[in-house]
């Protein structure tokens, strides 16, 4: 289903274009929004106009909104089946019950694709593969961005499982964003060497580093932690870590060959840096296809030329006060102003008021 059916479709529910194109980028991209999300996006005062229409999603049953540690703050949960069935997602993960935990993640993800209305958001693997077929057409699909699942007859790939929004401008240039949500470093390797292949084959490219407020101070550290795994290695380095690769895979008992092999033991130590660490947890499932990237300078080229770019921003809006008082796993009492909720329509009118109208065309 294209962006623009998926409008289509949102705004036979009753709401305007704008309102359809800002409900489409809650449910594909995390299911949960606040109002200044919506007035951002608009272009808009945060005022009637906007309560009016977060009052119209919990009064016709679309969204559930629950209170927040600030007592006058509202974080609201698109989740009825009835709009995500209109957009062809009725099984989205995005309707399920929300663990606190990702609360933040999920806020500072669309705060960081409704501040860069410049870009078109790409909102599935779909649309992701067909963007890229497009640009690099010889470039294998299995070798995009992916993790295995499974062994034996059941191994599949998942591609582009890190859930990141990925946007493209109308140049053609690809933005690749990464929401730096903790200290930790891990998952960040991950999946800068997840998209190191692609990045090699892309005409012009950006990854950019998304933070909140509390981690400003750390956004040289995760910049550097982006281009180390980018740096190619030379050809004496990849083939001494050839060889620790085949040599720890075929030992039972690495420590203990380390004991016995001064070899394996210096090679051990070298190669024990967290980049190295990730890349032998991919080498496992993605075999010897990995040290392509690795030998090639494609990427440090395209970043000394300026088609490649690493960035960071840092986003102004605080989510402390956002964690909800209440489950996410139940209806809460009330909308904006205060409105009960009551069932969604299982499809949408067929028809409207004019007063309904008026109400519509208002937010």
């Amino acid at each position: 289903m294209t962006l623009e059916n998926r409008i289509k479709a949102i705004a036979e529910f009753g709401f305007t274009e704008r309102q359809a194109r800002f409900l489409d980028l809650v449910m594909m991209f995390g299911g949960l929004c606040v109002p200044r999300q919506y007035a951002t996006f608009a272009g808009t005062a945060y005022g009637h106009t906007v309560s009016r229409f977060f009052h119209k999603l919990v009064r016709r049953g679309y969204a559930t909104v629950s209170d927040c540690l600030h007592n006058r703050a509202e974080l609201y949960h698109v989740r009825h089946r009835t709009l995500y069935r209109a957009i062809d997602q009725p099984h989205s993960q995005y309707r399920r019950p929300v663990p606190a935990r990702h609360v933040v993640d999920r806020l500072m993800r669309l705060d960081t694709i409704v501040l860069q209305p410049e870009l078109i958001w790409l909102a599935t693997e779909e649309e992701k593969v067909a963007l890229f077929s497009l640009m690099a057409p010889s470039f294998p699909r299995e070798r995009l961005p992916h993790l295995v699942v499974g062994q034996g007859t059941g191994r599949r790939l998942r591609l582009f499982p890190d859930d990141q929004p990925v946007g493209v401008t109308t140049t053609g240039r690809v933005v690749f964003t990464y929401l730096v949500t903790a200290w930790e470093t891990a998952a960040l390797r991950a999946f800068v060497q997840r998209h190191a292949d692609l990045l090699r084959v892309l005409p012009g490219w950006t990854l950019r580093l998304v933070l909140p407020q509390q981690l400003a101070d750390t956004r040289g550290r995760f910049e550097g932690v982006v281009r180390d795994e980018l740096t190619p290695l030379q050809p004496e380095l990849l083939a001494e870590l050839k060889w620790y690769f085949a040599k720890r895979r075929s030992t039972l008992n690495p420590r203990a060959l380390s004991f016995e092999d001064p070899e394996f033991w210096e090679h051990q130590a070298a190669f024990s840096s967290p980049r190295f660490q990730q890349l032998y947890r991919r080498w496992l499932t993605d075999g010897d296809t990995l040290f392509e990237a690795l030998a090639s300078s494609a990427i440090i080229g395209a970043l000394e030329r300026g088609a490649g770019r690493i960035e960071s921003h840092v986003l102004l809006p605080s989510y402390r006060h956002l964690a909800p008082l209440v489950s996410l796993f139940r209806s809460c009492r009330k909308g904006v102003e205060g409105g009960e909720t009551s069932s969604a329509p299982s499809q949408p009118p067929r028809s409207t008021s004019p007063s309904a109208s008026a109400d519509s065309m208002g937010c």
